[in-house]
């Protein structure tokens, strides 16, 4: 059915505003202009923050420190960055977040997040000291909840602003995890720079401020280096179940829960030296770090580690729906199930086309996952508004758009494997004699891939409530899934609900199964009767033998073999059993069932 638009009466045209009506005020007129340009003045907003941040910062630390262990405190607190920072970018494979905000995060706890709470922690001590309180009070009920939520304000401000960067925990946990790290960057810069070397060298010399330096950066470093990452670990948790959540209730709370976790671990933190400091009893400090801290720092990396797998399965759960529309094959998203596989994957493009499609490759997996992410957002039910749908919907048009150009620099240059095309459900493959031929999946997907797809019409994409987007035909969205987008070339009809190769049983996808193609054969399931080159076989037959073959002499007439035994309980699964006119008899059926060339005398 065409779209057509329906024909309306034109409206008449609107009264042109009285000559005499004021202009719009200026007040009026500057504010249109900052909403036109919101993004430019968000960006010098950010940056005009995080300048004055660094310039507190560095007045803190210039009047705290002298030159030489201003340098000296720098240079140390730097030494354990790098490996940090590895580490969450190495949680964060799949999916990587921009380099833009995990800057912004580093950049927020390492100026925003200690100028703030340097300024703040001085203000309570100075209080308490007025009160006469101790300054316990300060380190176990002040520090924690300044600077807890002084480092998760940076990554809350990304979840509010630009919450489709945040795709679950691992999103949260890398965001609040380099957040944590500039703090404690910068904090170490007073206590190695600061307390250590210049206290020791100030009251006993040049050498025990080294030995201070030394045994500080053992316990700030070795021993505690996981501290402020680990606590805002856990406000990372609940930004990742907000970010992927459709109630209102836990895109609410969950941020807030996990911020008071992650006060009260850094709170028994802080508390435990204190008791040292109050009772003598050294082996509380043991008991805190390895039965309390340890233990806790261990579970969260296992529930990292787990987690980091999590975008994969996502992907592999997501895609089969697409592979099944025609978007993906099979061996594509077999190769996304896993950084194994995707690597692999990646050394094959290499291999195939060069550095150009070991980057189109990684382009791939990545648009891959984030398409799955999409997907599974729409599933979950987080677009809850027209605008969201929309959103949802542009998104996912211009990945596929992506994960089409990639694929195009990297599939079709392998010479190992056939030429041919994926239909959704079958290939359809080009055999040695040139005859395209269908030949249904593997139950195991083989990677890497083997074959491109078939020639994408433009898709359309519906959803459930919402109009189609400008563009795209406004075809009803297919029952059980709406909003995927079609296969290439399917006519719409009743959805097939077989299980296709290598996937589960499908719960009622909703897509039509494919039917055939301008330029493809219909589905062969064997040899034709008629091959190019090859004569067509003669019914008669001389004692279980074919005819002669054009070109060749006639087989002699062989004697009959008395002694030859009869096997009249030939199992049948073992094939046919070998007839008293046939030499030598086959055990596997014809050869064409073999893959050989079929020979005159075989069954069609």
């Amino acid at each position: 059915m065409a779209d057509v638009t329906p024909q309306t009466a034109p409206f008449p045209a609107p009264m042109p505003p009285p000559t005499d009506q004021p202009s719009p005020g200026l007040w009026r007129r500057f504010w249109a202009v900052l909403v036109r340009r919101q993004r430019i003045l968000s960006i010098v907003l950010v940056v005009s923050v995080l300048a004055a941040g660094a310039i507190g910062i560095s007045f803190i630390l210039g009047n705290a420190l002298s030159p030489q262990a201003l340098i000296v405190g720098i240079v140390a607190s730097m030494l354990p960055v790098p490996i940090l920072v590895a580490c969450f970018l190495w949680l964060d494979r799949y999916e990587p977040e921009p380099t833009i905000y995990l800057l912004f995060c580093f950049a927020w706890g390492a100026v925003i997040a200690t100028t703030v709470s340097a300024n703040v922690n001085t203000i309570a001590a100075g209080f308490a000291e007025r009160v006469h309180l101790p300054d316990a009070l300060v380190a176990v009920l002040v520090a924690p909840f300044i600077e807890e939520s002084t480092k998760a304000l940076g990554p809350l401000l990304i979840l509010w602003f630009r919450r489709r960067e945040i795709s679950g925990i691992v999103d949260g946990l890398v965001y609040c995890g380099m957040s944590a790290t500039g703090f404690a960057m910068v904090e170490n810069i007073l206590y190695l720079g600061k307390h250590s070397y210049q206290t020791g060298v100030e009251q006993y010399g040049q050498a025990t401020g080294v030995q201070l330096l030394l045994l500080t950066f053992i316990i700030r470093v070795p021993l505690s280096g996981f501290a402020h990452p680990l606590f805002t670990a856990f406000t990372g948790i609940g930004i990742g179940l907000s970010a992927r959540s459709a109630h209102a209730w836990v895109r609410w709370l969950a941020p807030i829960a996990g911020l008071i976790v992650a006060m009260m671990l850094h709170g028994t933190w802080n508390l435990i030296p204190s008791l040292v400091q109050a009772t003598g009893e050294q082996f509380l400090l043991l008991y805190g770090y390895f039965a309390i801290e340890v233990p806790i720092f261990l579970g969260m990396v296992g529930f990292a580690l787990w987690l980091r797998g999590h975008e994969g399965r996502i992907t592999v759960r997501v895609l089969p729906a697409y592979a099944m529309a025609g978007w993906f094959t099979p061996p594509e998203v077999a190769a996304l199930a896993s950084l194994g596989r995707r690597h692999a994957a990646r050394v094959w493009a290499k291999r195939v086309a060069g550095d150009a499609g070991r980057k189109a490759m990684k382009a791939f997996q990545v648009s891959a996952t984030k398409l799955a992410l999409v997907r599974d957002g729409i599933d979950r039910g987080l677009s809850t508004s027209p605008k969201l749908a929309a959103r949802a919907a542009e998104e996912e048009r211009e990945l596929l758009t992506r994960i089409t150009d990639a694929r195009a620099v990297f599939v079709g240059r392998d010479p190992q494997t056939p030429r041919g095309t994926w239909n959704g459900t079958s290939y359809e493959l080009v055999f040695p004699d040139g005859v395209t031929r269908t030949v249904a999946a593997p139950p195991e997907p083989v990677v890497p891939v083997p074959v491109p797809l078939a020639p994408a019409p433009q898709p359309h994409f519906a959803y459930g409530g919402y109009q189609p987007q400008q563009g795209y035909p406004g075809q009803a969205p297919y029952p059980g899934h709406s909003g995927y987008p079609s296969h290439p070339g399917a006519q719409l009809g009743h959805p097939q609900t077989q299980a296709q190769p290598g996937y589960a049983q499908p719960q009622a996808l909703g897509y039509p199964q494919p039917q055939a193609r301008p330029g493809y054969p219909q589905a062969q399931p064997a040899y034709p009767q008629s091959q190019p080159g090859y004569p067509q076989p003669q019914p008669q037959a001389q004692s279980g033998y074919p005819e002669a073959r054009p070109g060749y002499p006639a087989q002699p007439e062989y004697p009959a073999q008395p002694d030859y035994p009869e096997l009249p309980d030939y199992p049948q699964q073992f094939g046919n059993p070998p007839q008293s006119g046939d030499p030598g008899g086959t055990t596997g059926g014809d050869s064409a069932q073999q893959g050989n060339p079929p020979q005159p005398g075989d069954a069609p």
